[in-house]
């Protein structure tokens, strides 16, 4: 990476002892959310991802591809058993024994961490237009992971309806007024 990129990928300086002290007149950041230092912390796995490619990339010369790799390489430190089409628990939600099957990165992890990378690079300054987690091959391969683990579990993925909300929020002299309708409210 170039100098102008490296101070982008969310290093923060550090407090030197003099700006500790009772002299300064900033007060403590408030602690990140679990969101946000999992945003930076992901962010900062890319970057060193991107970093040890022979030979590195940087973050202006990122693409798609180099998402859809790091994606792959995340694969090894998956904890979510996905059946192969061979194996004999193939489409089993609860497989009674254990089996050879690889372990991968769950779906619904790689697609928070792609939310997550989609922002944090548009907040290092790059363009939507060109943000390469935003790309549609991102998608596709996203979705293909989906349907390949709802297979292989047997269990299928369903859409999250959306609640609507019928009912006013009542306010306490509406109770009153109901429960009593003869008497006028105070």
């Amino acid at each position: 990476m170039n100098s102008s990129t490296s101070a982008t990928i969310g290093h923060m300086p550090k407090e030197s002892a003099a700006d500790q002290g009772s002299g300064s007149n900033h007060p403590p950041a408030p602690p990140m959310s679990r969101y946000e230092s999992q945003k930076r912390r992901d962010w900062n796995t890319f970057g060193q991802y991107l970093k040890n490619q022979r030979p590195p990339v940087s973050l202006p010369q990122c693409n798609c591809n180099h998402v859809l790799e790091f994606l792959r390489y995340l694969d090894q430190f998956g904890k979510t058993k996905v059946h192969l089409h061979g194996c004999v628990f193939f489409g089993q939600p609860a497989p009674p024994a254990p089996c050879t099957c690889p372990l991968r990165q769950a779906w619904g992890s790689l697609d928070a961490l792609i939310g997550r990378l989609r922002a944090a690079y548009e907040e290092h300054g790059g363009s939507p237009e060109t943000n390469p987690f935003g790309n549609g091959s991102i998608r596709v391969y996203l979705r293909e992971v989906k349907d390949c683990q709802a297979k292989a579990r047997g269990i299928p993925y369903k859409k999250k309806k959306k609640r609507k909300i019928n009912h006013p929020i009542r306010t306490h002299q509406d109770e009153l007024i109901k429960n009593n309708p003869k008497q006028p409210a105070v």
